[in-house]
Formats: structure tokens, sequence, C-alpha cells
């Protein structure tokens, strides 16, 4: 003879609320009657261990006071402090935003994106990229060194070196020429000798010799390297104010002071007189 069997005559209900679950022979239930009549294998449980030891996670905590712990107050998007030090040892993993008077941060500070913009705008990128400002018309100060390893950029244009070669070889078009190299490029290539034989242009007056000679007390200026030789063509002679043809004359540098301009009195048609006044325009030395 079988066991009998107990039945309730009024049914024993169960809804389950927010977070609760259970299972009656393997299948899940939120609100079930109950007769005690082939019922069995019924649990109810939540979603984690909540014992006096259990690590217990809350997906959100909401509350309208304010929660002291010494000189650190919690509240509802706070956390503050009565001596303006909020402290913390550990991991701390912040989701949202975080907004700060000052922050002190003995160690490491890891981000995704840091981002500035109370007074200025300054944007730290996960992958090291910086951006500085957001207009043209700011301005950004540096006191000390900057060392740069890469490029940088100025308006459209790549700067990759500032170089020290002397003789420009490269011929790059994104190096600046530092200031010795540039001054030096100019003494090696001769365009400083250059610059200042082409802008000699002095006048000196004649002495009567003879009526085919006049001397000066003056110096032919020296044409430097990679310039044609001073001749008769860089300068300009004048008798009475009469410019003389260069193919009627000839300039002889008889001594270290002394220069002897020499005519071909036959190509003139006159000579020179004592009284005539001969000036001579060009590339004297001085």
């Amino acid at each position: 003879m079988s066991a009998p069997e107990f039945q309730l005559k009024r049914p024993i209900t169960i809804s389950l609320g927010t977070g609760v679950s259970g299972v009656r022979n393997g299948v899940d239930f939120s609100t079930r009657e109950f007769f005690l009549s082939n019922d069995q294998n019924v649990t109810i449980s939540i979603g984690q261990d909540v014992g006096t030891t259990a690590n217990v996670v809350f997906n959100s905590v909401v509350s309208s006071d304010t929660i002291k712990a010494g000189n650190l107050f919690l509240g509802d998007g706070f956390i503050s402090s009565s001596n303006s030090v909020v402290g913390h040892t550990g991991s701390l993993a912040i989701t949202e935003n975080v907004n700060a008077t000052s922050m002190t941060t003995n160690g490491q500070l890891n981000y995704e994106k840091f981002e500035v913009s109370v007074t200025g705008s300054t944007t730290i990128f996960e992958s090291g990229s910086s951006r500085f400002g957001d207009s043209l018309d700011d301005t950004h100060k540096v006191s000390g060194s900057s060392n740069i390893t890469g490029s940088f950029g100025l308006n459209g244009y790549t700067i990759n070196e500032i170089s020290n070669d002397t003789g420009l070889a490269d011929g790059s078009s994104t190096s600046f020429a530092t200031e010795n190299a540039t001054k030096q490029f100019f003494l090696d290539t001769g365009i400083v000798d250059k610059n200042t034989y082409n802008r000699k242009s002095f006048v000196h007056t004649g002495s009567f010799t003879s009526a085919n000679t006049s001397s000066f007390t003056a110096v032919t200026a020296s044409a430097p390297t990679g310039l044609s030789a001073t001749s008769e063509e860089d300068f300009m002679f004048f008798i009475n104010g009469m410019l003389i043809e260069n193919d009627a004359l000839e300039i002889v540098q008889k001594t270290s002071t002394n220069l002897e301009l020499r005519l071909n009195t036959t190509e003139l048609g006159y000579s020179l007189e004592s009284d005539d006044e001969v000036i001579g325009f060009g590339k004297f030395n001085s």
C-alpha cells in the first residue's frame, strides 16, 4: 500500500520579485501556485552570495542623504572632504566624468583620453597624440628646453631636421639650417667676398705726369675666386668731365700705392695738359 498523498485545499502562491529566481523541476518560474502535490526540487535563489564575508556587487546605489566617514563625505554624484583632501589607497576605477579642483596622484594615472578645458583646451589621447588649444589665436609658452623626436608641421610644411651641414649638400626641403651652417656656406662659397667686391665703387683724382699719363694714389680691388679679374672695364675715367673711351686707355698698378692711367693719344686725338682734371670712378680697393 502506497503512502497517502497530501494536497492543500488552497494553493500557496509564490511570486518572485527583481533579483530573485525560481526553478521547479528544472523549469524556471516567476509566479506559481503550489498544492504540495507532485512538486519537488523547488529552488528559490538570488544572483549572488550576501553572506557577511561575501563581496556583494550592486548595479547602482541611490541615496538622497550624505554618508560621512571621518572627514570624507559621500553623496549623490560627489565625494568631498572637510579638509579639502580626498585620499584613496589602492585601485580606483572611474567610468564617468571626474570634476576636481585639484588632484595629486602618487603613482600612475591611466586613461583613454585626458582633456582639460577649464582655462584652456588640452587633450592627451590614448595613442600618445596630444592637442593643445582650439583656435588660431591661442598662445602656447614653453619655459626651458624642448626635445622633439620625429618631425613637426608648420602651416602645412613638415620640418624633420635642424641641419648643421656647412655645405648644404642635402638640399633638403624639410630641414632648417643652423646659423653656423649658413654662415660657413656663404664664406666657403665666396658669396660674402663677392658681395663685398661687387659693392666696391670709389672715386679718385689723378695727378698730371705726362701728356699721356695720369697718376693715382690708389689700388685696384682684387676680384675673388669665381669672378673675372678686375680690368679697365670696371672703371670709368673722365678728363674735364668728358668720358674717355675704354679702348683708348690702359691702367697699370705701378706699386702697392700707385696706379697709372696711360692714354692712347692717337686714338683720343688729343693729349693731357697739366691743368686738366682727371677723375677715375670704379673698383678701387678703397
